[in-house]
């Protein structure tokens, strides 16, 4: 997706934002919340959804999704009282009101087939775009196990596909029992395993997660 407001340019294939021409740094977490906010627009989003979306299956406070918030606000200078892009809803979340966005592929945002990964857990729907595995807290789907890389593997979501890396983890990544060692596509009902841990990929239109990514 690509999105144009104000001077700035998103763009979430190439994980970049550009005020005119020049790059604009934004903490991962603050981009993937940018991003949420301009696919769901001009819709309210709540502070529960966010954090799910953000978070999942880690208790985060409201504070560390005021604190991306806050980030976001000051580098696109759009101060909370008066803003231009983001709005507070109160007591329930936030929505992007930008008048001028103009974005190409919004249309065809979530237009695949639902994925999933489901083990011991249950079912945890990954979002369109990177998801990064592993122990780390901040990665996208956070899975602390014996054997599992801080950083362990990606599982990239596209509309035309779905595709597993490895991302030089200790123990290595398996796709139905073969070793990934370059990008290798997905198909329903994979198993992928990480280092000792058995997971199953499932793309589904009609499954129903109990949490989301």
């Amino acid at each position: 997706m690509q999105a144009k407001f104000g001077a700035f340019t998103f763009d979430d294939a190439t994980r970049e934002m550009r005020l005119g021409d020049q790059l604009v740094h934004l903490s991962p977490k603050a981009f993937d919340l940018l991003g949420l906010m301009l696919r769901r627009r001009p819709n309210a989003v709540s502070k529960a959804d966010l954090q799910s979306e953000l978070w999942p299956d880690t208790f985060v406070s409201d504070g560390s999704l005021a604190v991306l918030v806050a980030e976001i606000r000051r580098v696109l200078g759009d101060p909370a009282h008066r803003p231009s892009f983001l709005r507070t809803v109160n007591r329930f979340g936030y929505a992007f009101v930008a008048a001028d966005l103009a974005a190409d592929d919004l249309s065809t945002v979530g237009s695949a087939a639902p994925c999933f990964l489901m083990w011991g857990g249950g079912p945890v729907r990954l979002k369109l775009g990177e998801n990064v595995l592993g122990r780390d807290p901040d990665a996208d789907v956070c899975i602390d196990a014996i054997g599992v890389s801080r950083r362990h593997a990606m599982i990239v979501v596209g509309n035309d596909g779905v595709t597993l890396k490895d991302l030089s983890s200790k123990n290595g990544t398996f796709a139905d029992g073969t070793r990934v060692t370059s990008p290798v596509p997905l198909s329903d009902d994979t198993e992928i395993r990480l280092g000792g841990l058995c997971i199953r990929f499932r793309r589904s239109t009609s499954a129903a997660p109990t949490q989301t990514v």
